[in-house]
């Protein structure tokens, strides 16, 4: 037992212990590369996206296109603007993504997961209010698989007597 440890005698010099550690917080470096980007990776549903984050003038760029031309309904373009209103950081990023795999939904959710991930490395005071709001966490929800003899997953063939 190391010399600090020798104290520890029940569980409520433990937490006596672990409350002194969670009072000095950690200080995050931002990780940013030779271009001034951060990088990360989103996933919700069967989508998979790639996003880079750069101060910048707002311009968010998704396969190519700009967003409302990729993503061409309000609610998910809302998606990604939520992120920013969040962070109070509207206009100040350029946002750079390339998204595949499952559909406009899910691609969504996908570089909105990627975004906040992103921000919060370039900007490690960003990670407590994206937190809160849920952003960070993958949304681990996907649909369920068919099972033989059934119609789909749940729903069964209709039953005949005779």
């Amino acid at each position: 037992m190391t010399e600090e440890n020798k104290d520890i005698n029940n569980l409520s010099d433990l937490s006596k212990l672990n409350q002194t550690e969670e009072s000095s917080s950690i200080e995050r470096e931002p990780k940013i590369d030779k271009l001034g980007r951060s990088y990360s990776t989103g996933r919700r549903k069967e989508s998979t996206a790639r996003v880079w984050v750069k101060r910048g003038t707002g311009k968010i760029t998704i396969n190519g296109k700009d967003m409302p031309l990729y993503f061409a309904r309000p609610v998910l373009q809302m998606q990604l603007n939520f992120v920013f209103d969040v962070t109070e950081r509207k206009d100040q990023f350029d946002v750079i993504a390339t998204v595949k795999g499952g559909g406009l939904s899910g691609q969504a959710g996908a570089v909105r997961h990627g975004l906040s991930r992103a921000l919060s490395l370039f900007e490690p005071d960003l990670r407590k209010p994206l937190k809160v709001a849920g952003m960070l966490t993958r949304d681990s929800r996907v649909v369920e698989r068919k099972k033989y003899g059934r119609a789909k997953a749940r729903k069964s063939f209709q039953f005949s007597k005779r």
